[in-house]
């Protein structure tokens, strides 16, 4: 059935493992947590909220903040761990939305309302950055703690390249939705995260 579950309790326990692991200050349950309340949102706007659910759940699954393959594994361990609960095609999406959170760029789908799912998706991971001033910053510090091997001049010049990339973007956010509710603060809290580091 599409609207059945594709993770099960047990994959949760699984998942919430990885989540917990040391060094993930913001990757963690807490983030998925606050996805999956934002899906519950916007459950009426989404196609396949379940096949959402599940790229949410596994969207960081790795992580290692030394690693560039992040998402690729993270996709890789979702394609395996849900292979007998999901046809090829529905498997495909939720892997390429998992895939999608590298760049945050949309994935190319075919259909409007995978491609709906998506933006909803990746909106929904970046809500942070529209999120009220102690929020933001504590986000904020628990990102510069997961890089804390990268030496801060490094961090400040790395850190500012990705928060002039978005702040160049003609929006931060894919949907209406979300730029009606987290664009305008998104957009103060990157800039004055910016202007700290410069």
């Amino acid at each position: 059935m599409e609207n059945e579950p594709l993770i099960d309790d047990a994959l949760k326990t699984e998942l919430s493992v990885l989540y917990h692991a040391a060094g993930r200050h913001y990757h963690n349950l807490a983030h998925i947590e606050a996805m999956l309340t934002l899906a519950g949102d916007y459950r009426t706007l989404l196609d396949d909220p379940e096949a959402v659910e599940a790229a949410i759940w596994f969207h960081d699954a790795i992580y290692d903040s030394r690693a560039k393959d992040n998402e690729a594994q993270s996709a890789a361990l979702a394609e395996q761990k849900l292979a007998g609960c999901a046809d090829a095609g529905r498997l495909s999406r939720v892997s390429a939305m998992i895939l999608a959170t590298a760049t945050h760029q949309l994935p190319l789908f075919d259909d409007a309302a995978a491609t709906r799912d998506a933006s909803l998706f990746l909106d929904m991971d970046l809500s942070i950055l529209g999120a009220d001033a102690v929020a933001f910053d504590a986000y904020e510090r628990a990102v510069r703690r997961e890089y804390g091997w990268v030496e801060e001049p490094m961090w400040r010049a790395g850190r500012g390249a990705v928060l002039k990339t978005f702040l160049a973007r003609p929006h931060i956010f894919h949907t209406q939705e979300f730029q009606q509710r987290f664009e305008p603060q998104a957009r103060l809290n990157m800039a004055r995260s910016l202007q700290a580091l410069t």
